[in-house]
């Protein structure tokens, strides 16, 4: 078989991307299909009134814990997509690492370091084919505005922010002093740092997960 080589632009793309994606290990191999994920496990009594099914962009209250006995489907592939060193966005990245660990979620970080890179690792991101991207930082609000619309086959968590106007496949999990929606509209007078502790963090990503796997898509979770 006759051996190609790529162009010297495609070959540069393609490193710099595989500096930027990191995985786990060879169980992380997403080059073949896999079973469409499914919930283990129930949403409790009190995560969202069974009487009106929420529709996009509603916010709900879930009842703390009505979350716990969801869990991913084996196989579940997740992207982690990130901007930012800020304590905030270390936090929840930490607690979506922790949160794969626990669940043994094939998990894949994307990283972007500068703003010119946002659209373009976002692109990557969904190029990954991934169950669900979860994204991290405020930087990556606005462009994942512009982005995400495009993609509606493709689920999106966003965790401590969220959209200004998202589409039913953007779901966010938020809470007071995590109000952060876009340059446009700014940090409100409600945006505290001091919010973004571990244990909320953990909370607001297994709440978020827990809605996306049940089809409650394109809403905001309002974690106490």
């Amino acid at each position: 078989m006759r051996s190609r080589l790529l162009p010297a632009g495609m070959l540069a793309a393609a490193v710099a991307t595989a500096v930027l994606v990191s995985g786990c290990g060879s169980s992380d191999d997403w080059s073949q299909p896999h079973a469409k994920p499914t919930a283990v496990g129930v949403l409790g009594a009190g995560f969202f009134d069974s009487t009106a099914t929420p529709i996009p962009e509603s916010t709900i209250s879930p009842r703390p814990r009505s979350w716990d006995e969801v869990h991913p489907s084996k196989g579940y592939r997740v992207v982690l997509l990130t901007a930012g060193k800020d304590p905030q966005t270390r936090t929840l990245v930490n607690a979506v690492t922790e949160w794969a660990e626990e669940e043994q979620v094939s998990l894949k970080t994307v990283t972007a370091t500068e703003p010119s890179q946002f659209i373009a690792r976002i692109s990557t991101a969904i190029g990954m084919a991934p169950d669900l991207i979860i994204s991290a930082g405020n930087d990556l609000v606005d462009p994942l505005t512009m982005v995400s619309a495009n993609h509606l086959d493709q689920r999106f968590l966003v965790v401590g922010a969220e959209l200004a106007e998202p589409t039913e496949n953007v779901t966010a999990a938020d809470w007071t002093g995590a109000s952060f929606r876009g340059e446009g509209l700014g940090m409100s007078s409600t945006y505290d740092a001091a919010t973004f502790t571990p244990e909320r963090a953990a909370r607001a990503v297994r709440a978020g997960v827990a809605a996306v796997l049940n089809g409650l898509t394109g809403i905001v979770i309002w974690i106490d």
